[in-house]
């Protein structure tokens, strides 16, 4: 190991400037093994540098390379990995961890230990060491003597204090002012020796002649204390004399500090009378107002408001910490709560008063109204009642029992005051509506209550009567218990649609005036974005339930004031559902087509509301009457489903077109010219899609139960009619229903065509069937005339079977039969006509190429042409 540690010091090492102090033999743990050193360095040049070096031999040769190379300063830990048992394994931890297996343990110690020893010697820094004998470490600790590095590998050194700059150039100055300094050390050394006796000879003179001085300087200290001694006894004199007069200022600036204090007392006592008298102090003028005041006129009104501010700022000063035991403030807090009793007292008294007179005089009005369908005029009496707003809120703040009191008085006089105005504007609508009150009577109308007694009569079920007019048709759809929809007049639905749309035009005003002034008068804020939906506040509110929406006399949240309106709202027009669902039923009762002009146009008024304030009552009035209206649509669509269902068809008669088919197509053009822009189309869609489809299922279902009218014809005739009034009315909902009508259309008329024409040359068919049948059995077509069932004589004879007149004979009598069929409304005969001639003439077209295919140059023809067809086609319908 001496041996290499010279080889690696002098081929490594020394190039560098480096000393070789500690070596182990090491390789990696947990690899195959491949040996290096590790080495501990240090610089041969200040300032010293410490690292630890990796070596290994080179593959190509036996000299020595470094590999790696670590600064000692960046060694964080040491891990010995056993302190008790002897171990070769060691970790060094730099900038990651690297584990070592030394070849011995002896070698590892003896590294470990120099490491140790670097760096308490050039270092001192943190370097932690675990997992090390202790004993280790002390052997290593450093002592007062001079140390030794990796036993004995680096010579002792003594502590060295470097020159500094001055001692350097005094230093050369001597050496210069001797020749023999470097050439002659001794004699250098004894000159040194000589100077430095003769500077000791006179350091000694020196302090031996300045004892006198130190003599006399004694003296004069001496002197200087006696001086001190009488200046401290002027100055004890002096302070005497200065303590009497600190005694007199002393009690001069007492006295002045409890002037002052009285001064600062004077002054705080003025502030708090004069903080009292200016907040606690009302105005005769105002104590006047509030106890007599003029509460009809409008400078009354003014009077009594400016006065109550005033008595509520004066009863709401903030009082400091004291006032309140004040007499005086106690008196004065009473005399306030008096005035406040009784002014709330006299206001609640008087608006009391004017809530009566409203009604007196409003009921006065309503004969006026009687005859027009119209709502009586409450802005007067908002207008007037608005003056008392300011008082009305000065009520709700000071005095919540009487507020409320007055809340419920007035909601008892107004909901009986507007139950009359509605029910007699109501009745009034009724009567517009049916004609006379005579005429209402036969739609359940008794009385002024307006209300629709007896129930609907039971469904009678449909006959379709012998004729084919469309008006006898009509006549015999289902009654329902209303008036057949095709007996009124377009006049007398645009009729009804005015007159509800007015009943709704002037209710809505109406409830969003009187919210409106509600708002303003009780001082209950409304405008305030509520999401989600409505609640309905059905019941009756009395006294107890509007408490508890508050809490301690003061609203909880604006929400709870909300909420009060809507409920005051609901008190008052308690009756304006009710009668709207009277109307509704009404309306759907003298015609149940009147359920669509309700629908669009409660829908119109719902959305409206619901932009203004989706909560309120208004709104979630007419959102509850428009889920009555919706229903009510609803089952004029279930009826006229359930009237088709139950329709009947007479045996003895053709069909025509069916009655539901005409309603669907008066309900689509009447429900078109409502709908045009209206915001529930939606609605009217899947209505559509429900009507549709259930005429298309009842066609079928009558044709199929057809014995008059063949199945074809019923079915051709009907789908012609729908997909007409689909193409008229473009209906982008039920596109794909027309297509479908149109093709069920298309089918069942060549299917009509097909069966109706059969074989007009029966025998002429049966013979060319044989032949075609010869062919495909694998006989060529100009050999079947070879056939003795098939050949040219019988050709002829056959062919002589069908002459010109008998032709046109059997077509007179097709058109005939075809006419009888065709219903005249659809006026489809000459539709059918030429399509039939077109098929005959198709079929005399596959006759003559089969006997010009299989009798080629026989010279055989039909003994009539297309051109004859075509003639006896035209004279035939001509002659009809």
């Amino acid at each position: 190991m001496t041996a290499i540690k010279h080889a690696l010091q002098r081929d490594i090492f020394t190039p560098n400037d480096e000393r070789l102090l500690s070596i182990v033999n090491v390789c990696k743990a947990g690899k195959k093994k491949r040996n290096c050193f590790l080495c501990a360095t240090v610089t041969t040049e200040r300032p010293v540098q410490v690292n630890v070096v990796k070596v290994k031999k080179s593959d190509k040769g036996d000299f020595y390379k470094r590999q790696t190379a670590w600064a000692l300063r960046d060694l964080a830990v040491v891990d010995a990995k056993d302190a008790v048992k002897e171990n070769p394994e060691f970790d060094l931890h730099f900038d990651k961890v690297y584990k070592w297996v030394a070849s011995s343990t002896v070698e590892k110690n003896t590294f470990i230990s120099c490491i140790w020893k670097l760096n308490q010697r050039y270092l001192r820094k943190k370097i932690d060491f675990i997992n090390v004998s202790s004993q280790l470490l002390e052997e290593s600790v450093p002592s007062g003597e001079n140390q030794s590095v990796a036993g004995g590998d680096e010579e002792a050194v003594d502590e060295y204090q470097e020159l500094n700059a001055r001692e350097e150039q005094d230093i050369e100055i001597m050496m210069e002012g001797c020749e023999c300094a470097i050439s002659n050390a001794e004699a250098f050394a004894e000159k040194l020796s000589r100077e430095l006796q003769v500077l000791d000879g006179a350091n000694i003179q020196s302090i031996m002649a300045s004892e006198k001085q130190v003599n006399i300087l004694m003296k004069l200290l001496d002197e200087a204390l006696k001086e001190v001694d009488q200046i401290e006894l002027k100055l004890s004199s002096y302070e005497e004399m200065l303590q009497s007069v600190k005694e007199q200022m002393d009690q001069i600036s007492e006295s002045n500090h409890l002037i002052h204090l009285s001064n600062t007392n004077n002054v705080k006592l003025l502030s708090e009378i004069e903080f009292l008298v200016n907040h606690m102090d009302l105005a005769k003028g105002h104590i006047k107002a509030l106890q007599e005041g003029d509460l009809t006129s409008s400078r009354g009104i003014e009077a009594c408001t400016n006065a109550a501010d005033a008595l509520l700022q004066c009863m709401n000063v903030a009082l400091r910490p004291g006032h309140d035991m004040l007499h005086a403030v106690k008196q004065q807090q009473q005399r306030f709560s008096d005035l406040r009793e009784q002014f709330a007292r006299r206001l609640a008294s008087h608006l009391n008063s004017v809530f009566v007179q409203q009604g007196h005089d409003q009921s006065s009005t309503l004969a006026q109204h009687s005859v027009e369908l119209t709502l009586p005029n409450h802005h007067p009496f908002h207008r007037d009642l608005l003056r008392y707003a300011k008082l009305m809120e000065w009520l709700k703040n000071t005095d919540y029992g009487k507020y409320e009191g007055l809340t419920k008085n007035y909601m008892d006089y107004l909901s009986r005051l507007y139950e009359r105005e509605i029910k007699d504007f109501f009745e009034v609508a009724k009567i517009k509506m049916t004609g006379t009150t005579r005429e209402g009577k036969k739609f359940g109308l008794h009385g002024s209550s307006g209300k629709l007694t007896g129930s609907t009569s039971s469904l009678n079920k449909l006959s379709v009567q012998s004729s084919g007019n469309r008006r006898s048709q009509s006549s015999s759809l289902l009654d329902m218990g209303n008036m057949s929809a095709s007996d009124l007049d377009v006049a007398d639905r645009t009729k009804f649609d005015k007159i509800f749309e007015q009943v709704l035009s002037e209710l809505e005003p109406l409830c969003l005036a009187e919210q409106d002034f509600i708002s303003k008068f009780f001082k209950l804020q409304q405008h305030q974005s509520i999401s989600g939906s409505a609640t309905n506040e059905a019941e009756e509110m009395d006294a107890g339930a509007l408490s508890r929406s508050y809490t301690s006399g003061v609203p909880q949240t604006v929400s709870s004031e909300k909420d009060m309106i809507r409920q005051m709202m609901t008190k008052i027009f308690r009756c304006i559902e009710p009668e709207l669902n009277n109307l509704i039923a009404l309306g759907d009762k003298i015609d149940s087509f009147n359920s669509l002009y309700m629908l669009v146009k409660m829908s119109h008024h719902v959305w409206t509301a619901q932009n203004v304030d989706p909560a309120s009552f208004l709104s979630t009035t007419l959102g509850n009457v428009l889920v009555t209206v919706k229903r009510n649509f609803d089952k004029c669509i279930s009826n006229q489903m359930k009237q088709m269902d139950e329709v009947k068809i007479s045996k003895k008669s053709k069909v025509g077109i069916l009655p539901f088919v005409a309603e669907f197509e008066e309900f689509a053009a009447l429900a078109e010219s409502i709908f045009k822009n209206a915001e529930r189309r939606g609605d009217l869609d899947k209505a559509y899609i429900k009507l549709i489809r259930a005429v298309f299922v009842s066609v079928e279902k009558v044709a199929n139960e057809s014995q008059k009218t063949p199945r074809d014809v019923v079915m051709m005739e009907n789908f012609h009619h729908i997909f007409a009034t689909l193409s008229r009315l473009k209906i982008s909902c039920l596109e794909a229903e027309k297509k479908e009508a149109k093709q069920k259309y298309t089918d069942h008329l060549q299917s009509y065509v097909i069966y109706s024409l059969g074989q007009p040359l029966e025998k002429l068919n049966h013979f060319f069937e044989g032949v075609e049948a010869r062919v495909a059995q694998g006989i060529r077509e100009e050999e079947v005339s070879y056939q003795l069932a098939f050949n040219k004589q019988e050709l002829r004879k056959v062919i002589k079977e069908y002459p010109g007149k008998e032709v046109k004979k059997g077509l007179d009598n097709l058109y005939k039969k075809v006419d009888k069929h065709l219903c005249e409304e659809e006026n489809l005969l000459q539709v059918v006509w030429h399509s039939m001639q077109d098929e005959f003439i198709r079929q005399y077209k596959h006759f003559e190429g089969l006997i010009a295919r299989c009798y080629p140059g026989s010279g055989i023809t039909m003994e009539f042409t297309i051109q004859d067809i075509l003639d006896y086609c035209s004279s035939i319908a001509q002659s009809h």
